[in-house]
């Protein structure tokens, strides 16, 4: 072997002995023992892929969702209202429909202005902010018409008596509204400006006491349609409308409560008129007036709507027993405050607080309506006792609930408890927030207060009607009335003389006799 060539044979070599290695390590192929485990086809895990979600909830996570399924009533085919839709995947964005503030200044010319003072021209903004509030609200009604209420008729998504329930008397205020509208723009300038309006409130104003029927309808129209929502095609069609540019991102209760947001801003927009009129203008004692109407109209139908609404609560109260039962929720006619709390268990609770009871029920669905069943027995408030408890004073209850519970699960706890005789009763109740909390504190407190200042009158009254007489017995206050009458009748005799007084008991008695007969002709 030449040494030159000897460096690329220990090369060869090495090269060799390597390979021989790896075959030595590596079994051969004859060997191998067969494998037992299932290999699935590439193409067929590729398509289940699609199938499997790419996050999985934690047990946990899964715990939390049963149990909120457990203690909710509503249907499991409710869809979820934040996934996306089929018809909505692949489609861009909509664009949302916007609508423009219109002021008077720039609607009109501009040159008019500058003949105009300071606050006329603030009048004019208020009076041109009353007429386009108008326009704007008859499209809207007929929005909720046209886009709403006759697909869903059309296509059988309601039926008629529901859409008749849930839109109430909409399409009667769609008139009312283009006439004043219509009062409005003939009175209006050429130029844009307008002189008089009082005496055209004063005489349409009174058309909206027909807002009665469909403020009162109001209740009962939010809870079909909360409970029509878990139908599908109802909530793919209203979550279809809502991302649909014509919406304004509002959805159907929106436009059907703009109408009772319209009647309560009435008086708002009168004073702003009011407040830049002169005195000595013509218009002023008119809108005077129309405030004065519009005040006692939303004062009338607020009255009406909340008596509407205690009863439509009354009617769904189911008790258990008889026992529960109690005149003080019958002879309600207000719903103070009502709403969701929570127990220290975590249970959900609907609270109703009447004028003179507090009523703890959970909510169930019975004969496919959401109705209210008694937890326990009513609560009156004059014996009831608040305790506004500070955050981590309550200790929640459940082993499970314990060990994972937080901060947030001990704070904004209320306390409501009472006790009379051998029944006692303790909850401790849990608002959403603090606000939540501060709003219900406040109802109950003016609610004790309230049935407090009437039980002091009611017992001023018993005085005043029952007071005790001379010889220490108790007898009417008519009867006590006579009594000191005949007492200062006496009393004005003994300054008489006797004999004077013998004489003028008999001419007294005389005339008596006489006027009684004299009546009794009379009656004949």
């Amino acid at each position: 072997m030449v040494a030159k060539d000897y460096p690329f044979y220990l090369a060869a070599k090495r090269a060799s002995c390597a390979g021989g290695a790896r075959a030595a390590a590596s079994p051969p192929k004859e060997t191998e023992e067969p494998s037992t485990k299932r290999v699935k086809p590439l193409s067929r895990v590729t398509s289940l892929a699609s199938l499997i979600p790419p996050v999985r909830a934690t047990p946990l996570k899964r715990f939390s969702q049963t149990l909120q399924r457990s203690i909710s009533f509503r249907s499991d085919s409710r869809p979820d209202l934040f996934s996306p839709r089929p018809w909505s995947r692949n489609m861009p964005p909509a664009s949302t429909k916007r609508r423009d503030s219109k002021l008077w200044s720039e609607t009109f010319d501009v040159c008019v202005n500058h003949m105009l003072t300071s606050k006329e021209i603030k009048r004019q903004e208020a009076i041109f902010e009353l007429s386009q509030g108008e326009e704007d609200l008859i499209e809207d009604l007929k929005l909720a018409k046209k886009a709403y209420h006759d697909p869903m008729l059309k296509l059988s998504i309601m039926t008629e008596q529901e859409l008749n329930q849930i839109f109430g008397t909409l399409d009667s205020l769609i008139p009312l509204h283009e006439d004043l509208l219509r009062r409005l723009q003939e009175v209006r300038k050429s130029d844009g400006s307008t002189e008089h309006v009082g005496h055209i409130l004063v005489g349409w104003l009174p058309c909206l006491n027909s807002y009665d029927s469909y403020c009162s309808n109001q209740v009962a129209a939010k809870a079909l349609l909360d409970h029509k929502k878990q139908d599908h095609r109802v909530q793919d069609f209203l979550q279809r409308c809502l991302e649909s540019p014509f919406s304004r991102k509002l959805d159907l209760w929106n436009f059907l409560d703009i109408p009772r947001s319209r009647l309560v801003k009435y008086p708002l927009l009168l004073r702003e008129i009011l407040r830049h009129t002169p005195n000595d203008h013509p218009d002023q004692q008119h809108l005077e007036e129309a405030i004065n109407i519009i005040q006692g109209i939303v004062a009338e139908i607020n009255i009406k709507t909340g008596e509407s609404e205690c009863q439509y609560y009354k009617e769904r109260l189911i008790y258990l027993e008889e026992g529960q039962r109690d005149s003080l929720i019958d002879n309600s006619r207000v719903v103070c405050c009502h709403g969701e709390l929570k127990n220290n268990r975590g249970v959900k609770l609907h609270v109703f607080l009447f004028q003179e009871v507090l009523v703890i029920t959970r909510a169930i669905t019975h004969n496919e309506q959401l109705c209210y069943q008694l937890y326990r027995q009513p609560i009156p408030v004059r014996d009831l006792v608040l305790e506004d408890l500070q955050d981590g004073e309550v200790r929640v209850g459940g082993s499970i609930r314990g060990a994972f519970s937080n901060n947030e699960r001990i704070k904004n706890f209320f306390r409501v408890s009472f006790k009379s005789g051998s029944q006692s009763q303790s909850h401790s109740l849990q608002a959403n927030d603090s606000f939540n909390k501060q709003q219900w504190l406040n109802c109950i407190r003016q609610a004790k207060e309230k049935v407090t200042c009437a039980g002091k009158t009611r017992v001023l009254n018993s005085e005043a009607h029952f007071l005790l007489s001379p010889n220490g017995s108790r007898v009417s206050q008519g009867e006590t009335t006579l009594e000191q009458m005949d007492q200062s009748d006496s009393e004005s005799d003994c300054s008489m003389d006797t004999s004077e007084v013998n004489l003028d008991c008999e001419r007294m008695e005389q005339t008596n006799s006489c006027e009684s007969e004299k009546q009794i002709e009379t009656d004949v």
